[in-house]
């Protein structure tokens, strides 16, 4: 396949580009599955020695919250690959629509998050030494469970930030005709991006708000 119009000077075919793309693009990945993978293995680390604590800290969360969120993003993701589909078959009006829906679907995420910060933050309950919380719940360590939880959901909330951007952008480029069964690639990496965001939440979900 090659389309002069999307192809950079510095590639002799479409495909060469293409396939350059991906190649970077999942390097990238890698990358960003290192930097979590990072965090997953220091809490594991630290769950194991303070099983009682991370337990205590769990029940400050709310669970039905992180449940819905779940159920937003996996949503988000299925509506994601739909505007690709729509995209290579030039359905594009269709395609647009999957892409609010699925910037509808990070905003709720990232409402649902405020509306948790928000109360934690009411009582008192920040990461680190800024924690203030002195209710009859508390438990000495406490603020370290809360140091990783708002370390990684919130490194994972500036990520859901990042993708409602790109989806944004990609938007825009449908609206421009640049976006079409020819050229479809930059909304595939986009969406790359997005499932691993949505991928990570999975994980993040059970560690933080299910803890045994």
């Amino acid at each position: 396949m090659k389309d002069n119009k999307n192809l950079a000077h510095h590639f002799n075919s479409y495909k060469d580009q293409i396939r350059a793309e991906k190649i970077g693009m999942w390097l990238f990945l890698a990358t960003e599955i290192l930097m979590f993978g990072g965090l997953f293995v220091g809490y594991t680390i630290y769950h194991a020695e303070y099983t009682k604590v991370f337990k205590v800290g769990a029940e400050f969360l709310n669970w039905k919250k992180g449940a819905i969120n779940t159920v937003v993003l996996l949503f988000s993701s299925w509506t994601m690959v739909m505007s690709i589909y729509y995209a290579q078959k030039d359905q594009i009006k269709k395609c647009q629509m999957m892409l609010g829906t699925t910037l509808v679907c990070g905003f709720l995420f990232m409402f649902i998050k405020y509306l948790e910060y928000s109360h934690k933050f009411h009582e008192g309950i920040f990461p680190g030494i800024y924690f203030s919380y002195t209710g009859s719940a508390f438990v000495e360590d406490l603020p370290l469970y809360f140091s990783f939880y708002y370390l990684m959901t919130g490194l994972h909330a500036s990520h859901v930030f990042i993708g409602m951007a790109l989806i944004f952008w990609m938007l825009i480029k449908t609206y421009k005709k640049q976006i079409n069964s020819s050229h479809y690639m930059p909304l595939e990496y986009v969406g790359l991006f997005w499932h691993l965001v949505d991928l990570i939440w999975i994980f993040l979900f059970p560690l933080l708000y299910l803890v045994e």
